[in-house]
């Protein structure tokens, strides 16, 4: 394996047969994997341009999956599928399909009943999301992207910016964005809805 990646703060390591999954051999720095990986993120987003998306579609497996694999899926051959080892942070992965049901129920109720503002739907989401887990790799962007598709697609608002910054880079930024996810964490998101739309 010609890839080596330091970790930072919040992030999932990778293991040896995760590695494997690697489709483009040729990437030997982490600056090139953010890069494809990128580059794959951005055409996602393309794809998710004027397509119009119910509710009951968004907050499926189905669109959690297929999310995920459009935006990782020329990178690794195991986008959109569920991790099927163990990390530092996530719940244990046979609970996986388990929680995430029982999550986007949960969802689709407070918007069908208009429960939480459209801000506290797209963030507690995004946050039971990536407490879950779901994936290998790239849990923080995909939840990202789905509160932007959630305040887009059923509110008809613009995506959130956060912190209109890279996130996946060590900077003061990334630093606040992970302080704000520890505070979700212990049920206050007050930080992260703040974080979310700086």
């Amino acid at each position: 394996m010609g890839l080596e990646i330091n970790y930072l703060d919040g992030q999932t390591p990778l293991s040896e047969e995760e590695f494997d999954g690697l489709k483009i051999p040729s990437i030997t720095t982490r600056e090139e994997l953010d890069e494809f990986e990128q580059l794959n993120i951005e055409e996602a987003i393309q794809w998710s341009f004027g397509k119009k998306i119910q509710a009951k579609d968004l907050f499926s497996e189905k669109f959690i999956k297929d999310l995920h694999k459009r935006m990782y899926g020329d990178v690794w051959l195991w986008a959109g599928s569920f991790r099927n080892s163990e990390k530092n942070l996530g719940i244990k992965s046979f609970l996986i399909p388990v929680q995430l049901k029982q999550l986007l129920d949960n969802a689709l109720f407070w918007y069908e009943n208009k429960i939480l503002t459209p801000d506290e739907i797209a963030i507690r989401f995004k946050h039971e999301l990536v407490s879950i887990h779901c994936f290998p790799n790239g849990n923080g962007r995909h939840s990202r992207l789905m509160a932007d598709l959630i305040m887009e697609k059923l509110y008809n608002k613009p995506f959130l910016t956060w912190g209109s910054s890279n996130l996946v880079k060590a900077t003061e930024k990334r630093k606040a964005y992970i302080e704000a996810i520890k505070m979700a964490d212990n049920l206050d998101l007050t930080k992260l809805i703040l974080f979310a739309k700086s």
